[in-house]
């Protein structure tokens, strides 16, 4: 028998609702902070007049370096989880990359900026995984990758507003790190309130369904055990190629468009466009591969990601025709992406879900260093288009054969399904 219990800090019991809803905006505020320096790249690394030295050059190592911070959060967060409980773990991730991103604009050198960025992405790449492993907790049995989907809209509707906010400040670029940090201050106080203090947030078996004791820690080596390594190792591919396309894209999209003859507000709206896209894919992918099967969807995804990014090598003479087709490679691009973590719902045991989503997202996001680094290097040496597009092309070919690899997922486990109600169990009688 399974049951979750869950506690808040003022003792009331949690809404269902409350979940979803923090969950969304953690990964939303990730969105605007990452895309942030993406859209106001153009203006920083402007030849004429560039920001404390930010060259093209310098914005690669900043943007690097940055997401070494990201994946370094990802890949510790899943054993702290476990130990201090998901809430105050993401009332530090959050206050962290609050303040950071705050002070961003106020660093006099490039060499300042890309320290804040490494602080504030070690904060960015530990949420995620907490809101994710909260949501599939909280989504009905058989609905995980659906879960991961719906919350990873949030990362995108933050990318839309991000792009809108550097649309609407024009060249008062610092206006989008303040907006993006200040809306972190504003969420954490209802994460205080609302979000489950979840130490004991694991589903607890019981009975003849209870495990073995040694297979119970939810350490990195248990997601080797049980004929799990291939599809954990497929799994680590995969997200480290889907990773590499959409930090790529997030990234270095204005700049690639403006390289091939765009104007830079044409590419501002590109980016927009792509993340649109994306927020769309999202919505549709999750309920499909939860319905016909996570892994023939999931490589269906990436194929067809791959399809239309090579399309964008055409030189289209038409906007419409060309954020047409920048809407559909969102679509498929991003998605497949995060069906990936859908995947890890179905393919670990409960008490790994957490240590594996932080895991596959934390190596991940090396490709998510890798993409831009070397989409940068490309721009910067006069290759970024239309080469970046068949770089990226490859890249989702290779992550549809990792997905291929993975072992077929077991049967959706017991979860909370939509006539359970998450209550609340009074510490004293822990």
């Amino acid at each position: 028998m399974r049951t979750h219990t869950f506690t808040t800090q003022a003792g009331a019991p949690i809404s269902r609702m409350w979940i979803m809803i923090l969950c969304w905006t953690t990964v939303a505020l990730e969105g605007f902070d990452l895309v942030a320096l993406g859209a106001t790249t153009p203006i920083l690394t402007n030849p004429a007049a560039p920001h404390a030295g930010l060259t093209t050059e310098a914005m690669t190592v900043v943007a690097t370096v940055s997401l070494v911070g990201v994946g370094v959060g990802a890949v510790v967060i899943g054993p702290l989880t476990y130990r201090w409980g998901r809430r105050r773990t993401l009332l530090a991730c959050v206050a962290l990359f609050s303040i950071f991103t705050v002070a961003l604009p106020l660093m006099p050198a490039w060499q300042l900026i890309a320290l804040f960025r490494l602080i504030a992405g070690v904060g960015l790449g530990a949420s995620m995984p907490v809101a994710l492993t909260l949501m599939q907790e909280t989504m009905a049995s058989g609905r995980r990758a659906h879960a991961s989907t719906v919350t990873m809209t949030g990362y995108h509707a933050g990318a839309v507003a991000a792009s809108l906010v550097a649309l609407a400040v024009g060249n008062a670029w610092e206006w989008v790190f303040y907006i993006g940090g200040a809306l972190g201050f504003v969420v954490i106080p209802l994460i205080y309130r609302y979000l489950p203090d979840s130490l004991d947030a694991e589903p607890v078996e019981t009975g003849a369904d209870a495990k073995p004791a040694a297979d119970t820690k939810p350490g990195i080596g248990a997601l080797f055990t049980h004929g799990r390594a291939r599809s954990t190792l497929a799994l680590w591919i995969a997200s480290f190629m889907g990773l590499l396309l959409v930090y790529g894209l997030n990234q270095w999209l204005p700049k690639i468009m403006v390289s091939a003859g765009y104007p830079v507000a044409d590419s501002l709206v590109m980016l927009f466009v792509t993340n649109v896209g994306a927020v769309v894919g999202l919505l549709v992918g999750g309920a499909t591969a939860d319905r016909f099967g996570v892994r023939g969807t999931n490589a269906v995804w990436f194929l067809l990601a791959a399809l239309f990014l090579l399309s964008l090598v055409i030189r289209f003479n038409s906007g419409l025709v060309l954020n047409g087709f920048l809407l559909v490679t969102g679509i498929f691009v991003f998605s497949a992406q995060v069906m990936l973590y859908g995947f890890v719902g179905y393919v670990y045991p409960a008490h790994l879900v957490s240590t594996g989503m932080g895991l596959t997202a934390g190596i991940g996001r090396f490709g998510a260093i890798i993409g831009p680094a070397i989409t940068g290097w490309m721009i910067s040496t006069g290759n970024g288009y239309p080469g970046v597009f068949i770089f990226y092309a490859g890249a989702a070919v290779v992550a549809m054969i990792a997905v291929l690899l993975i072992r077929k997922p077991e049967q959706p486990r017991a979860g909370l399904n939509s006539r359970e109600t998450i209550t609340r169990e009074d510490p004293a009688q822990q």
